[in-house]
């Protein structure tokens, strides 16, 4: 594993069993399937979640589209523990065997070493960016891009601009779990250019989420 410094899926005072519970707070299931549908596999589909975390949305892809391969990236080995048993219990409850969804341990910014540069149809990443300094956003964007092949599609959920008093408010809970250097760029808006200049193109914020904990942005964009 990467021994860089990470901040956890919950933030940096919190275990990883309360990552499902409280991620709840942010309409998972809403911008969960908005992503699901901007992502839209299809059979044969390389789908790479680059900081998938405790695995709920690459175990919904795979429910989407059973015939796509799905890939787990994480730096945390126990949020991947929990990812396996949800792939595993989903397997069960849907009566199919296993075996199209992967999980990998590394860094963001690894990606392209991990799954191979080239390799993937459609990249996605959600509640990642908002957590790292931005230096790593700018890295872990340019090894996204590095990742998908020609045509390729990025998919990026998390916290954007705040752009009314009450999401600003609310979006304090998270920078106090995350630390408010790494998480005012997203405040900002700072998103949608740092996808443009990392290569991508057609960059658009495709839907705003309003929840408990601040405004989520959907980011589309494709890579030439």
């Amino acid at each position: 594993m990467d021994e860089r410094r990470f901040t956890p899926a919950a933030g940096r005072f919190a275990p990883v069993r309360l990552y499902d519970p409280v991620v709840a707070l942010t309409r998972e299931r809403l911008w969960r399937s908005l992503v699901a549908m901007h992502v839209a596999p299809r059979p044969e589909d390389v789908v790479v979640d680059v900081g998938c975390g405790t695995g709920s949305l690459a175990v919904l892809l795979n429910r989407v589209e059973p015939r796509a391969t799905v890939i787990g990236v994480d730096p945390d080995p126990e949020a991947l523990a929990v990812a396996r048993r949800k792939a595993a219990a989903a397997a069960v409850a849907g009566g199919t065997p296993g075996g199209t969804t992967e999980w990998r341990v590394g860094m963001g910014d690894e990606v392209a070493a991990i799954v191979g540069a080239g390799t993937a149809d459609t990249v996605v990443s959600s509640l990642v960016l908002h957590q790292c300094p931005v230096p790593m956003k700018r890295a872990v964007l340019a090894a996204m891009h590095e990742t998908l092949r020609p045509g390729g599609k990025l998919v990026i959920a998390d916290y954007g601009k705040q752009r009314t008093a009450a999401m600003r408010l609310a979006f304090r809970f998270v920078q106090l779990a995350d630390g408010k250097a790494d998480t005012q760029p997203n405040a900002d808006g700072v998103l949608p250019r740092l996808i443009a200049e990392a290569g991508f193109e057609n960059v658009r914020e495709s839907e705003t989420v309003a929840t408990l904990t601040g405004s989520l942005s959907l980011y589309v964009a494709r890579r030439s």
